[in-house]
C-alpha cells in the first residue's frame, strides 16, 4: 500500500500541471484582454496614456511574452525545484535546485496572492469540514433505517423527499432561503451575509448572561450566521449518498456471508452493525473522493448568495477580471485538495476492508 501511495502522490504533479495549464491557456486564448481590466477604472484617458500603460503592464507582467514562456514562468515561480531567477522575465540563470514556491501577485489587487488566498482559504475550509460530517451522519443513519424499513412508510416518505431535495438547485434554494428566513418582509431569523456581526470583535467568546440580558458571544453568533449557507451546502449531497447507502446496505443483506451468520444465530442486528456495516460503506468512500471537490465548486453558489469571503466567491471575482495570477493559484490549490481527497479515499477504503490490495 506504501509504494502505491508514493506513485499516487507523484501522479499528482503531472496532473497539476495538465489542470493548470488548460486553464492557463483557456484564459488566454478567451476574449478579452488582462490590461483591459487594468486599465477599466480609468475610462477617461487620453490614448496615448492608456498606450504608455498597457505597455508599462506588459513588461511588468510579461503579459507581451509567448504563452508558452507566460506558463512556463509561472510554473517555475510555484514550483518547490526549478531555476533560480536572476532577473525579470523567464529564468536566465542556469542554476537548478530548491527554492521557495512563490504565487505572484494579484494583477487587479496588487497584493501578494499568497496573502489573499490565506484570507479566504479558511472560510470555504470551515464550510466543508462543517458540510462533511453533517452529510455523513445523515446519509448513513438515514439510509440503514431506511433500509431496515424497506417498504414500509419511513422507506417510501423518506425516498420522495430525498428525491426532490436532489432535483432543487442550489442557486434556488439558496435565494429561497435567503428571502425567507432572513429578509424582513417576512422571518428574519438569520443574517443575510457574513460570517460574522460588524461587533463580533467586541463580544465575548461563550454566550453569557449580562445584567439579566443574553449575549450570544462570538461563537454562537459564527454558527448563527452559518446555519442557511451550511443547509444550502448540504441537502443535495446527503440526498443522494442516503439513496446509495440504503442500497448498498439492501445489498450486502442478502449476500451470501450475512444469511451464514444468520444462519449461526446471530441476531439481525449483530450482522447489520458487526458484518453489514462495513461493506456498506464502501459505496459512500468511492463517492467522498468528489464530494470535496463537489463542496468546493458548489462554495462558489453559496458564497455569492450570503455573501461569505471564501475561495469560491474570489474565484468568481477573479474570472470576471481576469487576473491570472489569482486565477491560475486558486486552481492550483483547489486541484492540490482535490487529488488528495482522492488519495485520502484509497486509504480510507484499506481501512474499512483490509483484504482491498493496491499490488
Amino acid at each position: 500500500m506504501l509504494s502505491y501511495i508514493l506513485r499516487r502522490i507523484l501522479l499528482l504533479f503531472p496532473t497539476l500541471i495538465g489542470i493548470t495549464m488548460v486553464v492557463f491557456f483557456v484564459m488566454a486564448l478567451s476574449p478579452g484582454r488582462v490590461t483591459d481590466s487594468l486599465q477599466a477604472s480609468e475610462a477617461n484617458m487620453r490614448p496615448e496614456e492608456r498606450q504608455r500603460i498597457e505597455a508599462y503592464l506588459k513588461k511588468r507582467y510579461g503579459l507581451g511574452d509567448p504563452l508558452v514562456v507566460q506558463y512556463g514562468r509561472w510554473l517555475n515561480r510555484v514550483s518547490p525545484v526549478g531555476f533560480k531567477e536572476a532577473g525579470e522575465g523567464f529564468p536566465r540563470s542556469t542554476t537548478i535546485g530548491f527554492k521557495t514556491p512563490d504565487l505572484g501577485e494579484s494583477f487587479i489587487r496588487r497584493r501578494p496572492v499568497l496573502d489573499i488566498i490565506l484570507e479566504a482559504l479558511p472560510v470555504t475550509l470551515l464550510l466543508n469540514l462543517i458540510t462533511i460530517p453533517i452529510v455523513y451522519v445523515v446519509s448513513i443513519t438515514s439510509g440503514i433505517w431506511a433500509a431496515r424499513k424497506r417498504g414500509q412508510a419511513f422507506d417510501v416518505t423518506s425516498g420522495v423527499v430525498l428525491l426532490a431535495l436532489y432535483s432543487m438547485p442550489e442557486i434556488w434554494i439558496g435565494v429561497m432561503v435567503l428571502g425567507f428566513f432572513a429578509s424582513r418582509d417576512y422571518l428574519q431569523w438569520f443574517p443575510t451575509s457574513g460570517t460574522h456581526d460588524v461587533l463580533a470583535a467586541q463580544m465575548a467568546f461563550l454566550p453569557v448572561f449580562v445584567d439579566g440580558v443574553f449575549h450570544r458571544g462570538w461563537l454562537l453568533d459564527a454558527v448563527w450566521h452559518l446555519i442557511l449557507p451550511i443547509i444550502v451546502m448540504t441537502y443535495g449531497s446527503f440526498a443522494f449518498m442516503s439513496k446509495l447507502m440504503r442500497s448498498s446496505v439492501l445489498e450486502n443483506l442478502t449476500a451470501d456471508y450475512a444469511r451464514t451468520a444468520r444462519a449461526k444465530g446471530l441476531t439481525e442486528h449483530v450482522v447489520l452493525f458487526r458484518h453489514v456495516l462495513s461493506n456498506s460503506v464502501l459505496p459512500l468512500i468511492t463517492v467522498a473522493a468528489s464530494i470535496l471537490p463537489g463542496l468546493l465548486g458548489g462554495a462558489v453558489i453559496v458564497e455569492s448568495i450570503f455573501g461569505l469571503n471564501g475561495m469560491g466567491k474570489l474565484m468568481l471575482e477573479a474570472i470576471k477580471t481576469k487576473d491570472q495570477e489569482l486565477i491560475l493559484s486558486q486552481t492550483f490549490v483547489v486541484g492540490i485538495i482535490g487529488l488528495g481527497s482522492l488519495i485520502v479515499a484509497d486509504i480510507c477504503y484499506a481501512i474499512a476492508d483490509p483484504r482491498v490490495s493496491y499490488e
